[in-house]
């Protein structure tokens, strides 16, 4: 079957990106991580450590593991590595010191990284690139829903529980539902794989990732994806402590706004992303975060906080799937699964570097406005990439060289 009559919603599709929700559920449910280490007496000093441990110990494993990851290992690598996350969890209330958690927070991470990196090597191959856009704003809806629904439902269960460990715990049983689930339907996929090219679910070879390094559109791409997911993540850590400062108003319904618009978006606007030309839409996304970075440090709060929310939604809702899309039309097809894993990397590094250069800024007299000042420049440098890309990819269809069309 050829790519251009491939349906996007196949059975595979949609039993994988309910495997990515289960892995994100198991990282979505730590949003009280801090909070719960206090309530168990770590110290002070040791929580920050053991809260980013986890993503730290992914962000390092990532960059090793990707290259090493070809389509066919990865169905047993992905019951590997949620039998990993199971035991992982139900470690959780049993691990009260912080050697104990120290092990625990590093397996968790290992077992995160090798979990979602194949995931996402597997799932790459069930989407039909005249739909790649459509494709991962669904792959992109799997991973927010849970940071959606996660924490409302916990604080629903935490009175009738010990403590969150026990809800770690619980969260198991989700990892075990997703096993039975690989398990059923290793057959199918199996068979889809094997009426694949073989060169298309090879393991990369040396030679293939350097001359992958020499592709332009997609090293350019993921250098905006790192400079976007800066402006995310100031967002992230620095809009709270910015919206106390200038009393902008409830940060709490600032992002419940956001994250509802941009899974809105990616949701609803799936179909209109493979229609229109996905350089233009990051232009235009890029746009909308320019305006909205400069200006969260410069409103009074109100009604104009929240509107900004909904429209920062927007942008971020846009980009995000189009950038991944681009990145899959401009690789070469082996190469896939291998560069939409380099774009979590350089998402991994631009949330562990944040907080210490944000940090850094806010000590200065600007205080909290700095950050959100850099994050507009990024974003403006990220539409001039987009730009660029937009340039590239009219003069090549112009030569009539093969350059994806209409990317």
């Amino acid at each position: 079957m050829t790519e251009d009559n491939r349906k996007l919603f196949t059975f595979e599709f949609i039993a994988l990106n309910g495997v990515i929700a289960v892995a994100f559920c198991n990282i979505a449910v730590f949003y009280s991580f801090f909070h719960y280490l206090g309530g168990i007496g770590i110290p002070p000093a040791m929580r920050g450590l053991l809260t980013g441990l986890e993503p730290m110990t992914a962000f390092v494993l990532r960059i090793f593991v990707i290259p090493l990851i070809g389509v066919k290992d990865t169905l047993r690598l992905i019951l590997v590595s949620l039998m990993m996350v199971i035991a992982v969890s139900i470690a959780y209330p049993f691990a009260l010191t912080v050697s104990s958690l120290v092990a625990l927070r590093i397996l968790h991470g290992a077992g995160f990284v090798l979990l979602t990196s194949a995931l996402i090597a597997l799932i790459v191959m069930f989407i039909p690139r005249e739909k790649s856009g459509q494709g991962f704003g669904v792959i992109s809806v799997a991973t927010m829903i849970p940071y959606a629904l996660v924490p409302p439902v916990t604080e629903l269960i935490l009175p009738y529980v010990r403590n969150e460990s026990s809800i770690y715990a619980g969260f198991s049983l989700f990892a075990l539902l997703a096993i039975v689930l690989m398990v059923r339907m290793r057959g199918r996929i199996e068979n889809a794989l094997g009426d694949m090219d073989a060169a298309l679910t090879r393991r990369p070879a040396l030679c293939d990732i350097r001359k992958n390094m020499a592709n332009r559109p997609v090293v350019l791409l993921l250098v905006t994806t790192l400079l976007a997911f800066f402006g995310h993540a100031t967002v992230f850590y620095f809009m709270k402590d910015l919206a106390v400062q200038k009393n902008l108003g409830d940060v709490g319904l600032f992002f419940t706004l956001a994250m509802g618009t941009m899974i809105l978006v990616r949701a609803f606007g799936g179909p209109a992303f493979d229609l229109i030309d996905k350089t233009f839409t990051l232009i235009s996304g890029f746009l909308i975060l320019t305006f909205c970075f400069f200006m969260f440090p410069h409103i009074e709060g109100g009604l104009f906080f929240y509107g900004l929310a909904g429209l920062y939604g927007l942008g971020m809702g846009v980009i995000l799937p189009q950038i991944n899309a681009l990145i899959f039309a401009f690789s070469d097809p082996h190469l896939r699964g291998l560069n939409t894993n380099l774009g979590l990397f350089v998402m991994d590094l631009a949330y562990f570097i944040t907080p210490a250069v944000g940090g850094a800024m806010v000590s200065g007299t600007k205080g909290y406005a700095l950050p959100f000042d850099a994050a507009a420049v990024l974003a403006l440098v990220c539409l001039g990439l987009a730009a660029v890309l937009w340039i590239m990819g009219r003069r090549k269809q112009k030569q009539h060289t093969g350059f994806p069309d209409s990317p």
